[in-house]
């Protein structure tokens, strides 16, 4: 398992299931859009509390950015 890109896949699943721009998530979790992008593109390893960050503004739970089944993060 590349966790990496498991993360930024499911980052970029959960945000576009909610209909959220990089952008305006961004601004919802406190980061820098390039930071989001970067995320979602496997350049950025990214920190335990930047982790809960994202859960918190997807307002799922954090384990889900950890599954490799995409069918897991549908939602």
């Amino acid at each position: 398992m590349d966790i990496i890109k498991v993360f930024g896949d499911n980052l970029r699943r959960y945000r576009t299931a909610k209909g959220i721009s990089q952008e305006a998530f961004s601004e919802k979790c406190g980061m820098h859009r390039t930071y989001i992008s970067a995320i979602e593109c496997y350049r950025r390893s990214i920190s335990l509390e930047n982790i809960q960050r994202i859960a918190d503004a997807l307002e799922i739970e954090t384990y889900k950015l950890f599954l490799e089944d995409s069918d897991n993060a549908k939602e």
